[in-house]
Order: structure tokens, then C-alpha cells, then sequence
């Protein structure tokens, strides 16, 4: 998937976080709902103007970003 048609970054709209394409809904904060148990299902019946395309843009940016970044031990 090309995120690139739904996901943007604007310096005036959330500091310039990604977010999805006509939204104020941030990349972060929609993985982080995830990461704290929400399904794709939850999060579409409480943002109804977002999209299961709209949630794929979000996968395909995040993996993009993890595969850019530098890898970064975890300590346990």
C-alpha cells in the first residue's frame, strides 16, 4: 500500500505529527490504541470518518519508519 495518499505531516496541525488525511488523528495515537488492546472494529465505530484503508496507510507508514530507523536494542 502507497500510505503516502492518506498519511501527511502539517507543521500547523498537531506540531507536525503524521496524521491521516483530512483528520486530526495522529499515527501515534492510533497505534497507541492498538498497543492497548483496541481492534481495527473499536477504533472504526469511535472515528467513523476513518477508513480500514485509512488503518492500512497507518500499518504501511509505521513499517516504513521501523525499517528506516536504526535498530535499537531492547533491555529487559
Amino acid at each position: 500500500m502507497d500510505w503516502h495518499e492518506r498519511i501527511h505531516s502539517n507543521p500547523k496541525v498537531l506540531g507536525g505529527k503524521p496524521v491521516v488525511r483530512g483528520t486530526r488523528l495522529s499515527v501515534e495515537l492510533l497505534l497507541d490504541l492498538l498497543a492497548d488492546g483496541w481492534t481495527e472494529e473499536m477504533i472504526l465505530d469511535n472515528y467513523p470518518r476513518l477508513t480500514k484503508e485509512d488503518l492500512r496507510a497507518v500499518f504501511a507508514f509505521a513499517a516504513d519508519s521501523a525499517r528506516d530507523q536504526r535498530i535499537v536494542e531492547v533491555l529487559t
